[in-house]
């Protein structure tokens, strides 16, 4: 591994927990943790999958792994099935069990979303009759947050591309803010080298003063009393616990602490100024990567606000009959965008209606697909989520077909009837195929499908 700079250890002295000869030896170790975190919608287990899986502490559905696997070779993580993610990232669940009512309804912003770990993790946190808005500022990382939020199968989520400051049009709309700032990076130094070369305390002021436009920008949409939950994978104090000031006594924050268990061996840290509390995660003290996070009130603001909605498109009563047929019979709206159709909850119909006019939304609830010729061409959302009608005809592949499926190869298989059916592993759906008189289409998304030759290690269940 690349040795750490000098001007990064000598910046961290003083700072609570760290400790510059055990941060050093675990740094040098080459020691890898991988962790997942387990999809409720799909799988709340991961016996079937991994037997030897040990529980991370601080929430529900995460999971360390022996060892790691080879993900790209698993039908049941292109499933949807899980999502590999740093254990300690998952922390963010203990903010959102022990402060907002997660029995309520609630108004969730996840400022800088992309990947996607932390807002399919809030969506199984909240109830089904919240909404979430996951934004990504960066256009080109939209793509990768949508594939997970569609892989997760869920309906209550809109993805848009805004800057933070789109967001103040709709001041006093959001319940929850999530702002996993970006930052410089240093809490990811064991799993990204390149992060190391390119870390610097230029960049270190950089990035502080960027945090502050991004939560500068965006509060104003947080309502009276609503909660702040702001996370970092940088150790600098700039980054940090400056924020915590900056939050407090610039913008009238006020922090909240959480409730954490000793042998969790997260450092509660404390703010030079307000003595505000955040939580550290330091490699050497836990199974996990680096990691700061703090949680706030918003003690000023608009409790309630009245906003200018747009009524979405609704599709004709033959559309509507044509794509009933495909969707659990249920508390669904269909909406017609252009040439496109998407189902959500009809408790999310208004938020659509507000969000609609202010937001650049690229994708919403699930997407259905388009009709042809007065037949539904069913879109890969609708395989993966839990709004698909059982009666669509489902076909079990074993392992070697699921991965030849997954790399958009010919699948062989004896099927009854024609037209469009799913095609899954293990009982998960993973997309579509057409089935013709004298051929099968595979319908993978091509943009999705494995690139790699098969793996002789690639475990099969």
């Amino acid at each position: 591994m690349k040795r750490l700079p000098e001007q990064f250890l000598k910046s961290l002295e003083g700072i609570e927990g760290f400790d510059k000869e055990t941060f050093l030896k675990i740094h040098e170790s080459g020691q890898q943790v991988t962790s997942i975190r387990m999809n409720p919608l799909k799988l709340s287990s991961p016996g079937s999958i991994f037997p030897t899986a040990e529980k991370i502490p601080w929430t529900q559905h995460g999971f360390y792994l022996k060892e790691r696997p080879s993900f790209t070779f698993d039908p049941l993580f292109h499933a949807g099935c899980y999502y590999v993610q740093d254990a300690s990232s998952m922390f963010l669940e203990q903010a959102l069990m022990q402060l907002p009512d997660l029995s309520k309804p609630l108004k969730v912003l996840d400022l800088c979303a992309a990947p996607g770990g932390k807002s399919t993790h809030i969506q199984s946190l909240v109830s089904n009759d919240s909404v979430l808005v996951s934004n990504e500022i960066i256009r080109s990382r939209n793509n990768i947050l949508i594939d997970n939020i569609v892989k997760w199968g869920c309906n209550n989520v809109f993805v848009s591309n805004n800057d933070p400051s789109v967001f103040q049009k709709l001041e006093g709309y959001f319940d929850v803010m999530v702002v996993d700032a970006p930052c410089s990076g240093s809490g990811l130094f064991r799993k990204d080298e390149d992060a190391i070369g390119e870390w610097s305390l230029h960049n270190v002021q950089l990035c502080c003063q960027r945090q502050q436009r991004i939560l500068a920008d965006a509060l104003p949409s947080l309502k009276e009393n609503g909660i702040l939950i702001y996370s970092t994978c940088s150790y600098s104090k700039e980054e940090d616990e400056d924020i915590m000031d900056w939050l407090v006594d610039e913008l009238g924050m006020e922090n909240l602490e959480l409730s954490i268990e000793e042998d969790w061996s997260i450092v509660e840290t404390h703010s030079s100024k307000t003595n505000s509390k955040g939580y550290r995660f330091y490699p050497d003290k836990l199974k996990g990567e680096g990691l700061f996070l703090a949680c706030f009130k918003k003690t000023t603001g608009t409790k309630e606000s009245k906003f200018r909605t747009v009524k979405p498109g609704k599709p004709s009563k033959k559309e509507n009959n044509i794509i009933q047929s495909w969707l659990q019979s249920g508390d669904n709206e269909i909406i017609k965008d252009k040439d496109s159709f998407f189902a959500l909850p009809s408790s999310l119909l208004g938020d659509y209606s507000v969000l609609n006019p202010v937001l650049n939304i690229q994708y919403q609830g699930v997407g259905i697909g388009q009709i042809m010729k007065d037949r539904l061409v069913p879109g890969h959302s609708l395989a993966m989520s839990k709004t698909i009608s059982a009666e669509v005809p489902f076909n079990e592949l074993g392992y070697d077909q699921a991965i030849k499926y997954l790399q958009r190869q010919d699948v062989n298989l004896s099927s009854s009837g024609k037209g469009w059916q799913l095609v899954g592993y293990k009982g998960f759906n993973l997309g579509w195929i057409n089935v013709l008189p004298n051929r099968i289409n595979n319908y993978y998304p091509k943009e999705l499908r494995i690139l790699k030759q098969q793996n002789p290690s690639a475990f099969e269940k």
